[in-house]
């Protein structure tokens, strides 16, 4: 029996007060409020759970157009589709939106991989902090997710190539501008396998203050879950409020803000990887020679210094140079054997952490004139992130952004001409304390069959406060302009162009200091050591499309996009100054055709891209790749009837590492079947062999292919209402094979991936039982390949079920 405990934070219980507060607050009437906006049409089908493309859609060019009429490849998924499909993280969204599956960043679901490159996350269309794997985007308060596959508009500034997540949170005001007519809310138990334990509560309705309309809604969550995965588990906290208050008939407020705060781990998965681990669970035990001379425990740098744990050479070029013979003493394992492993046996230790806390905050002012709106965005976002792995790696970010963006918008019909025009200038700030240590970073020294103990556990920077690989301090700031215009004509034809400008101060300290003196600065003594540059950049985007009278809307799009090149925790380096390796750009061109037919109850989208960025040195393997991508993506939903709704996708996706294709080589951790001269694996997995992969005719990797990311996805979702209350669903995901890591040594099998559910709904509770893998598919998914990708590989969950009760008023 598993007692669960719900540790309230004082913003948690200060969620608990207002929730009963409003509970217990008298319901009023309301009238209609008139608000000046720009009237838009919707597709509003029976059944629909809100996943045709009729809703405005702010979030990729920011004229309110829906996903239909945008001229670019993008989804929406609505609260009632996560809901029916139970999702609960955003790497199940694959299955509602082509282009958007996701390697697996040490099993933490930040953000979306977007056409194969990583991707950003979004809030009300303002950039937040990045979050490649710094803690689980909460998805449950959200009202809808929209996933905008290329660079971001020049509306919204410099962003990366890939695309980006939008989150809308939920909102005390419905679409078209009316309050919620009377106080609602929703009490909710999510159980299920590994003791999962999430408690949610919401509520809002109107109200008023000083005699001004106003709506609010707030958004809990607590959450105390085990994992299927050994020493791990989620803990966390999740607060959201938002408020809207009509001042006068022209002016409005809406603001708001989100708590999350997160306890749990990374999950690095399977380590001493090899082909034969993969196919069957084959697993080379053993254990690796003692380094701890001082008896604390702990490896220190200085212990694993005075060693050679790294081969003769220590740096391999090709990889197959490495040989039985160039293994060191030190290097082999003791105890040979070999066994099966369980996928729940992964490299994480009692007291591995990853902790997380994250504020969001914004205050928007919206007035409207005769002929304009004038909205203002004032937008801020932190985070304060640990992160602590026995096997040798971690880091810390504190960081900060704040963002104030004015849009005047305005509009005009002429001769059959709907024109719209905005203006936009900016600032945004970003301050940013980062630290991260990963020399001396050992995967395979573990024996998973055993615990974690002085064999492999390192003595961490964030614990010893020394030996950081990189400590920086500094701030940016960008002041950024930008107009965008959406030109359409009654008889179909439509342009949307845009342009923007920004120019960004640049300023990092790096604290020499706390690093490790073989990472510093050659001469350099520990004297913390600063630069300042300043970059500038062009973004720009053009859109055509036509609108035939029988339903397609085929387009083209072409754009280029600034994008900033900062680190997992918004940090840039000393070393990015000065050559412009903190700026770049990213190039898209797209053909696609989109269109809504039988009735607008089916929706389709048919899209091929190629998107490039190519400033090799401003290469970032974590957050902002090198690549050209090009591909296809397909999308339909149809509305067959008031029963049943379906829909399908396809991704074909190729990605070129373009840094690795103009060197001819990719630098990694090098495993076993990289070392192909290597007979015995097991004299090489006491310490570390690290090296360079060459591409071209002879190697397995002859196109600097990126690793990870399928070539073809199928997806394939439906559900289907009886119409009493019942109602079932099935999602389907088929993944070809795909390369572990960057060398191709090591393949993961294709898998078939079936979700299924069944819920019930009455007047005023409801119940969803989902059973996740349904078929029990054995299945991995590539754990940061282009480097790592080699030595470890996360195996993904076994059968498993959630059960959710709601209770609603």
């Amino acid at each position: 029996m598993k007692n669960t405990t719900f540790k309230l934070s004082p913003l948690a219980k200060a969620f608990a007060m207002t929730t009963a507060v409003a509970l217990s607050s008298q319901a009023f009437a309301q009238e209609e409020t008139e608000v000046k906006e720009k009237d838009v049409e919707k597709i509003q089908v029976t059944g629909s759970l809100g996943s045709l493309p009729g809703q405005d859609v702010e979030s990729v060019f920011g004229f309110g157009k829906s996903i239909l009429e945008t001229p670019r490849s993008a989804s929406t998924i609505s609260q009632e589709q996560m809901e029916r499909f139970n999702v609960s993280d955003i790497d199940e969204l694959v299955a509602f939106a082509p282009g958007t599956f996701t390697q697996s960043f040490f099993g933490v679901a930040g953000s979306l991989d977007v056409r194969g490159t990583p991707g950003e996350t979004y809030f009300r269309g303002v950039k937040r902090l990045d979050n490649p794997g710094n803690y689980p985007t909460p998805i449950g308060a959200s009202s809808r997710i929209d996933i905008v596959r290329g660079p971001a508009s020049p509306i919204y500034g410099p962003s990366k190539i890939g695309g980006y997540l939008n989150f809308n949170p939920k909102s005390a005001r419905a679409s078209g501008g009316q309050y919620l007519d009377a106080p609602t809310g929703a009490l909710s138990y999510t159980t299920g396998s590994w003791d999962k334990s999430i408690l949610t509560a919401e509520v809002g309705g109107p109200a008023s203050v000083a005699g001004k309309e106003m709506g609010y809604y707030i958004y809990g969550e607590l959450e105390n879950s085990d994992s299927y995965y050994d020493n791990t588990q989620t803990d966390q906290t999740v607060l959201q409020v938002s408020f809207n208050v009509d001042i006068t008939d022209n002016l409005r407020f809406e603001f708001g803000g989100m708590y999350h705060d997160y306890d749990g781990n990374q999950v690095a998965g399977w380590n001493r990887l090899t082909q034969e681990l993969v196919d069957d669970g084959t697993y080379i035990t053993g254990t690796a020679q003692p380094l701890d001379t001082d008896g604390d425990g702990q490896i220190s740098h200085e212990e694993y210094g005075a060693v050679n744990i790294a081969g003769e050479s220590f740096f391999y070029v090709p990889a197959s140079s490495f040989t039985d013979d160039e293994a060191t003493a030190l290097m082999q394992l003791e105890n040979v054997g070999t066994t099966t492993l369980s996928g729940n046996q992964v490299l994480v230790a009692p007291d591995d952490q990853l902790g997380n806390e994250a504020i969001t905050l914004y205050f928007d002012t919206i007035y409207y004139t005769d002929n304009w709106e004038i909205r203002n965005q004032l937008f801020y976002d932190a985070y304060d992130n640990i992160n602590e792995n026995a096997y040798g790696f971690s880091q810390f970010h504190d960081s900060w952004v704040v963002e104030d963006k004015l849009i005047f918008a305005t509009e005009y019909e002429n001769d059959g001409l709907l024109a719209q025009f905005q203006f936009s200038p900016s600032v945004r700030y970003t301050d940013f304390e980062h630290g991260d240590d990963f020399t001396y970073e050992y995967f395979n020294r573990r024996d998973l069959t055993m615990p974690s103990s002085a064999l492999d556990r390192r003595l961490l920077s964030t614990r010893s406060g020394k030996n950081y690989d990189n400590y920086d301090v500094g701030n940016y700031l960008d002041l950024g302009v930008a107009a965008m215009t959406d030109l359409t004509w009654d008889w179909g034809l439509n342009l949307v162009l845009g342009v923007r400008y920004d120019t960004i101060d640049i300023e990092s300290t790096s604290r020499q200091d706390l690093i490790l003196p073989s990472a510093r600065i050659e001469g350099n003594e520990g004297t913390p050591v600063s630069a300042e540059e300043t970059v500038d950049g062009w973004s720009w985007n053009a859109s055509i499309s036509y609108e035939f009278e029988f339903g397609l809307i085929p387009y083209i799009t072409a754009a280029e996009q600034a994008t900033l090149v900062a680190g997992q925790g918004a940090e840039i380096g000393v070393g990015q100054l000065g050559d412009g390796s903190a700026f770049d750009t990213s190039e898209l061109i797209e053909f696609g055709v989109k269109g809504s037919l039988l009735d607008d109850t089916l929706y389709f989208a048919l899209s091929s891209f190629e998107q490039e960025r190519t400033d090799f040195n401003a290469q970032n393997t974590v957050t902002n790749n090198t690549t050209n991508n090009k591909g296809t993506e397909f999308e339909l939903r149809w509305v067959v009837n008031d029963n049943l709704v379906v829909s399908a996708g396809y991704t074909n996706i190729k990605v070129i590492n373009l840094t690795a294709l103009e060197n001819g080589n990719q630098f990694g951790f090098l495993g076993a079947e990289d070392l192909v001269n290597l007979e015995d694996p097991s004299l090489i997995f006491g310490g570390n062999v690290i090296g360079l992969n060459l591409i071209g005719e002879g190697f397995n990797n002859t196109d600097g292919r990126k690793a990870g990311i399928p070539e073809n996805i199928y997806t394939l979702t439906a559900t289907y209402d009886f119409q009493n209350g019942y109602a079932a669903n099935v999602s389907v995901v088929d993944v070809e094979e795909v390369a572990s890591g960057f060398s191709a040594a090591v393949t993961l099998p294709a898998y078939t991936l079936v979700n299924a559910g069944l819920s019930y709904q009455a007047e005023d509770w409801a119940f969803n039982l989902t059973v996740k893998n349904l078929t029990d598919e054995r299945y991995f998914r590539s754990n940061f390949p282009d480097l790592f990708g080699s030595q470890i590989v996360l195996p993904e969950l076994p059968r498993h079920f959630n059960a959710k009760f709601t209770y609603t008023f």
